[in-house]
């Protein structure tokens, strides 16, 4: 296809005798290029259908015409329009850029917006794409509609955007959805087959294409049916508008004399990847059936046995997993989540969608006020915890998913519900701890915009004083607007140590329990109860005298409290010289702050996943250096140890997209994530090394397992040391995490300067218990002989290099654990804020002869209940907190 032609009204079609044409513009800046060029068979072979291609010199895709858009797909690098006589246009930016997850793309329509010709539609950063994306050529083909010839097109030249591109003639005129996207309907006599949809990145532009060319040859009418929703699968646009992500339930059904045969061939198809490496789904989700109401969603969290309420006077223990360390003694307030109605039938798309409209904006401000609030409070996490709230309730997908339904005949308040519930279960698919703590934040502002279509506003809870709040699950925004005066802390069944409720919990000083089970909900209301998060454990109706001794030991540990904090800020120095160094991780600025104020010596581990989480593009280097630089000023030139980013496993990003793994504990995780995107690593250390003063940054790095991997990292940082004419060499640690690193510490000592241990993770994996299991909580403890045998070898291996051993992990924030950590040989202990006074006073009076003693007797225990019960006959009582390190 040469040379030019130019129609007499460029963006729309002139109708002659049935016959429309239509003059398409240049959607880019760029050289036109016929689509055989592209490197790319799925649209060189016009299998997605005719059109060309431009390799882009400017960053805005516009409309090549007037019309609808009708369909965006998640990774916002391809949209499609809807022209008024019925042709769909789709614009695919780059080649494999879905696998970008939607960096670098900034979206300036919605689906189902009317456009004009030459309307912005997609921003995008060119050197992003040129740096990750196999190619910047864009594709423009004509991918459904009626029937449509291409007359004249530009090829081999510069183009303008906005310069007629390519002229068309359209025979009649398509139908407003023709070949779209709507509401499942009940099949006819045929076919159908339910699988889940193996793509990597899902059912984009590439895979949609095989899958049409797969349905086509067929005279049975093929449909993808999902979510409610039914797409014709002859149409590439249609498949995509459903989009369907990697372990989505599908049904492929067919209708007519060859469905059979037609069903077989696209299921088949889509199982082996259509053109991709197929992806297993996560082996949690069955191989659903068509959606039914009468089916619990596949992730919903089980519910929890019924049993009857304890009765009065019986007493019970319960163990549970430590969200905010402190003890309190009260009665119990049972909280009950009332389900929001709304009205199951809608009143028009319109309508409904006025109506959304109107409570999310009413949620939206009610959380903007929270952010205002907490700024002027200085609560800097629960103003995150709301931004991020603002963040999730911005998402334009799940907005994009809850006007899909109401479009399709759903209220509101069905397609908000369904939206979210959606969204929820697909996080606790993830088999990944975190992110399954993050769908409560979900839940959250689903029950937040009910309520707002409902006409209802969230009621304040009213406590009695001393109150502790027992519940299935605790949302945010409940426990934001709890009296904290009243509060005395909190128990729930479900739940998780890193939510955002937990999160709340540490910074209103709180003391919380999660994940506490069945048994949490036989608790009656006004019952007495002791609540000792610092151990785990819940007392349900104590004995008299247990709850007077509680009442003379609380007294007791607030005068022991404040005399040990007159005493924080010197030296921890214990009776025989032995100095030991107090230091505080850090997960932020104000956190060094508290630190210092508690009598923090240094931070011994600064969380630097703050600067990478809850956002959609890496820090970059700037961005970086300037938060570490604030930190180090905080502390006032005492020691600041950076780990690098520990990303993976319960920590995914974004804008990393990794592969699905079977056990993302075991897989791409801390100094594996490194070294495999070296660009992220030497930013971070290009930053770190920017701090002033000079030397008082030490580099620390994560989950490493084997020596390889500390020489890479010493490499890459001697390197980027002398590119910025930083001469003073810098210290280089490696946290202990894995029984690896433990074993081997005395060979890793040899290329690190310092060994510290993170007990949370080294727990995990010396048991094979995963600490996000709310099941083997009570099982999951630190001061099991094999933990402890391991903490002994680390300290061993390091001494013979002459390096010192940190502990880093929870185990450190325990005051009555500290005797035995210096015993087995560690010199430095790095705690939360709060106990680092009481640290300080457990070692002072003590001597190393005394803690090697209680050391070697505690290897000779056969479990952590015996080591406990050895360090109560010493008078050391302990209290195990399961803090995330």
């Amino acid at each position: 296809m040469g040379g030019s032609m130019v129609g007499n009204d460029p963006g729309k079609g002139t109708v002659t005798g049935g016959v429309t044409r239509l003059s398409l513009l240049a959607p880019l800046d760029g050289w036109a290029a016929p689509l055989e060029e592209v490197p790319d068979p799925v649209f060189a072979q016009r299998m997605m259908g005719d059109g060309l291609a431009i390799d882009p010199t400017g960053g805005t895709l516009r409309a090549p015409c007037d019309g609808v858009v009708i369909a965006i797909h998640r990774a916002r690098h391809a949209v499609t329009l809807r022209a008024e006589c019925g042709v769909e246009i789709l614009m695919h930016i780059g080649l494999e850029t879905v696998a970008l997850g939607g960096r670098g793309f900034t979206v300036h329509t919605t689906e189902g917006a009317a456009v004009r010709a030459g309307d912005a539609l997609i921003e995008f950063d060119m050197d992003l794409l040129a740096r990750e994306a196999k190619s910047l050529v864009t594709p423009l083909v004509i991918a459904g509609g009626p029937s449509a010839t291409v007359v004249a097109a530009k090829t081999g030249v510069a183009v303008r955007a906005g310069e007629v591109l390519l002229t068309l003639l359209v025979q009649g005129r398509g139908s407003a959805r023709a070949d779209g996207a709507g509401v499942a309907r009940g099949s006819a006599a045929g076919a159908e087959r339910s699988l889940v949809l193996p793509l990597a990145h899902g059912l984009h532009a590439r895979p949609a294409a095989v899958l049409a060319a797969a349905a086509k040859p067929f005279a049975a009418a093929v449909h993808l049916v999902a979510q409610g929703r039914r797409a014709n699968a002859k149409s590439a646009v249609a498949a995509m508008s459903l989009g369907l992500r990697h372990g989505d339930a599908l049904t492929v059904v067919g209708e007519g004399a060859d469905a059979t045969a037609a069903v077989a061939a696209v299921a088949d198809a889509i199982a082996a990847g259509l053109g991709e490496t197929p992806v297993p789904p996560p082996a949690a989700l069955p191989v659903p059936s068509l959606p039914s109401a009468a089916v619990p969603p596949p992730d919903e969290p089980p519910a929890l046995e019924v049993q009857p309420p304890f009765a009065p006077g019986e007493t019970a223990v319960i163990r549970a997993v430590t969200a905010a360390p402190g003890l309190a003694l009260g009665r119990a307030f049972r909280l009950e989540d009332e389900e929001v109605e709304v009205p199951a039938s809608g009143r028009g798309a319109e309508a409904e969608r006025t109506l959304l409209a109107a409570a999310l904006k009413r949620v939206r401000a009610r959380l903007g006020a929270a952010v205002a609030q907490s700024e002027a409070a200085g609560q800097a996490q629960r103003r995150d915890i709301f931004r991020a709230h603002l963040a999730i309730l911005d998402d334009p997908e799940l907005l994009d998913e809850a006007l899909a339904a109401i479009s399709g005949g759903e209220a509101a308040g069905v397609a908000w519900r369904a939206a979210t519930d959606r969204r929820a279960t697909a996080l606790r698919a993830l088999g990944n701890p975190r992110m399954a703590e993050r769908a409560a934040d979900l839940i959250d502002l689903r029950r937040q915009v009910m309520l707002a279509l409902a006409g209802r506003e969230p009621q304040p809870v009213i406590l009695p004083q001393g109150a502790i709040l027992v519940a299935e699950e605790l949302m945010p925004s409940q426990l934001s607007n709890l009296d904290a005066g009243r509060l005395a802390g909190f128990c729930t069944a479900r739940g998780g140590p890193t939510s955002h409720v937990a999160i709340l919990a540490a910074s209103m000083g709180v003391p919380a329990l999660v994940a506490g089970g069945a048994a949490v909900l036989r608790i009656p209301d006004d019952a007495p109860l002791i609540l000792d998060a610092d151990r785990g454990l819940l007392h349900v109706q104590p004995p008299a005298e247990d709850l007077a001794r509680l009442e003379r030991e609380t007294g007791q540990r607030q005068a022991r409290t404040e005399a040990n904090l007159r005493a924080a800020a010197a030296d921890c120095v214990m009776a025989d010289g032995t100095r030991i160094e107090v230091y505080t991780n850090v997960g932020k600025v104000a956190d060094a702050v508290k630190g210092v104020a508690k009598g923090a010596e240094g931070c011994g581990l600064l969380r630097t996943e703050f600067l990478f989480l809850d956002r959609q593009t890496a820090p970059d280097e700037d961005e970086q250096a300037a938060q570490y630089q604030a930190v180090a000023t905080a502390l006032a030139g005492r020691p600041l140890i950076i780990r690098t980013l520990d990303v993976g496993g319960d920590k995914p990003l974004p804008y990393l997209p990794l592969p699905r793994e079977e056990n993302p504990i075991l897989g791409l995780r801390g100094v594996r994530i490194g070294l495999r995107r070296p660009e992220i690593l030497r930013t971070q250390l290009r930053a770190i090394l920017r701090v002033r003063p000079v030397g008082q940054c030490r580099i620390m790095v994560p989950m490493v397992a084997t020596l390889d991997e500390v020489r890479a990292v010493r490499d890459m940082l001697d390197q980027e040391r002398e590119a910025l004419g930083h001469a003073p060499p810098v210290q280089l640690g490696v946290m202990v995490e894995t029984p690896a690193a433990a074993v081997t510490a005395d060979q890793l000592a040899t290329e690190a300067d310092f060994l510290s241990i993170g007990t949370n993770d080294l727990t995990q994996y010396v048991l094979a218990m995963d600490r996000g299991n709310p099941d083997l909580a009570a099982r999951l403890d630190a001061l099991h002989p094999a933990v402890l045998r391991l903490i002994r070898q680390t300290a061993e291996g390091a001494a013979r290099h002459g390096r010192w051993v940190g502990v880093c992990g929870a185990l450190a924030s325990d005051p009555a654990a500290a005797p035995l950590l210096v015993g087995l040989g560690v010199t430095e202990l790095s705690a939360t804020p709060p106990a680092i006074p009481d640290i300080k006073a457990a070692l002072r009076p003590l001597d190393k002869a005394a803690c090697a003693a209680l050391a070697r007797e505690a290897l000779a225990q056969e479990s952590a209940a015996a080591v406990r019960s050895l360090l109560a006959r010493a008078g050391m009582a302990v209290s195990v907190m399961e803090g995330a390190a």
